[in-house]
């Protein structure tokens, strides 16, 4: 007779994705943001046939790329958080990567890390401060 605690192991276990500089666990501290593909050429780098690929942009303006996401980590090595580009293989298998800025246009819900170029430098400095000084922050030197 099987004990409970065996019967109960039906829960998946974590990923398995390891830092690529230091090959150590990494902690997500985000959600997955998955990456959809509006090229034709896109398509075919992941190898879809050049007709394929055509016939599939030209159906839908967007294809959703299967077992692939942006994703923020933690790494306990780097104690930094990072962008990953995350493929899954076969076998529960994962091939992790830092996330080129080209996939940031790929993704949906994810704020570049650079900041939105259409906003002017003063917006975003004052965006990221603690404090509010109302009209004192736009005095005049003079």
């Amino acid at each position: 007779m099987q004990k409970r605690c065996d019967r109960n192991r039906k829960r998946s276990k974590r990923r398995s994705l390891y830092c690529p500089k230091h090959r150590c666990y990494l902690h997500s501290v985000s959600q997955k943001h998955p990456i959809y593909a509006d090229r034709a050429e896109q398509l075919q780098q992941r190898g879809l046939t050049r007709r394929h690929a055509l016939l599939a942009v030209a159906t839908r303006t967007t294809v959703m790329l299967q077992g692939e996401w942006l994703e923020a980590f933690w790494c306990d090595e780097c104690q930094t958080r990072e962008w990953y580009h995350v493929r899954r293989l076969e076998n529960n298998q994962y091939e992790v990567s830092i996330a080129p800025p080209e996939l940031w246009q790929q993704a949906i819900g994810v704020i570049q890390p650079q900041g939105n170029p259409s906003v002017s430098e003063f917006t975003r400095k004052s965006s990221r401060r603690t404090t509010y000084q109302g009209v004192k922050d736009f005095s005049c030197i003079g």
